[in-house]
């Protein structure tokens, strides 16, 4: 007898594999470590990207105006 845990373990290493319940469908979806930290990592780039964007949107404040508005 197979154990299937091992086999959903085995399956994940080749692809992203779902486990399904009967009337409730896809309950969740096992991956390998290699592609869990490629698909963090990509979010975390994903995030990175449109923080950049999201600083260069905004104002500009000049060096001179800073200092002023410190009272440096």
């Amino acid at each position: 007898m197979t154990n299937p845990q091992s086999d959903y373990i085995a399956a994940a290493q080749r692809e992203p594999t779902e486990i399904t319940s009967r009337g409730a469908g896809r309950r969740a979806v096992v991956v390998s470590p290699e592609f869990y930290d490629r698909a963090l990592q990509a979010l975390e780039d994903q995030a990175n990207v449109r923080a950049a964007a999201d600083a260069r949107r905004k104002p500009r404040i000049l060096f001179e105006d800073l200092m002023e508005e410190l009272g440096l």
